[in-house]
């Protein structure tokens, strides 16, 4: 597959420029709007991390490929179908009220274990886009840590779309920082992932220290 191998090629060089070990990068493809034979197809070039935007499509690709992937809710999760990934989840990217964040403690002995999230954080301040607003993300992980249902295991972001990917590196900075803030003043939280960077400026985010990029079109077209 000739798009995956062009895409893993250019993480590896954002990580070597910024004196990273690219495997502290993991490649999620994005399948909104891809077909399960599609999918079926790249398994065995090894891309085996999928990150579905809504759940009803989730649900339907599950269905077909099960775990023979490793599945990621990156989208908006509504309150009323967070109860649809439990047991069928590996990471939800996009935990940004005090309300899902209590429903998911409640689901979780029906996931099984803890779930898995990051904190969407609305970096960039954009009224369109969701997240935690930078100045409230310590009050939020204060609000959610006795929660233990939950394990918080980073921060995502979404940048705003430009046509020049440097325009967008503060918006990855500033997330790197928040995590490195959070660390210091939270020694209780173990904030692994920085889940940013999409098609049009992921290496910019693997430079400013990305360990999940979200790539769809650059890897299935469209």
């Amino acid at each position: 597959m000739r798009r995956l191998e062009q895409v893993a090629a250019r993480i590896a060089r954002a990580a070597q420029r910024a004196g990273r070990n690219p495997s502290e990068v993991k490649l999620v493809a994005v399948t909104k709007g891809v077909n399960t034979e599609r999918l079926k197809k790249v398994l065995p070039y090894g891309l085996r991390v999928f990150g579905e935007n809504r759940v009803q499509e989730f649900l339907k690709k599950y269905e077909i490929l099960g775990e023979q992937a490793e599945w990621h809710m990156i989208g908006h999760l509504q309150r009323n179908k967070a109860k649809y990934l439990a047991g069928k989840v590996a990471l939800i990217h996009s935990l940004e009220s005090l309300e899902l964040a209590k429903l998911l403690d409640r689901l979780s002995p029906a996931h099984g274990r803890s779930w898995r999230v990051l904190i969407q954080v609305n970096v960039a301040g954009e009224a369109t886009k969701y997240g935690v607003a930078p100045s409230r993300l310590g009050q939020f992980l204060d609000a959610i840590r006795d929660l233990q249902g939950l394990e918080v295991c980073g921060l995502m972001t979404i940048a705003p779309y430009c046509e020049d990917p440097e325009e967008v590196r503060p918006v990855f900075r500033r997330l790197r920082e928040l995590r490195e803030e959070m660390a210091e003043t939270r020694r209780w939280l173990n904030l692994e992932h920085l889940s940013m960077g999409m098609s049009n400026d992921f290496e910019v985010a693997v430079e400013e220290g990305a360990t999940l990029v979200r790539i769809g079109s650059a890897l299935f077209g469209g």
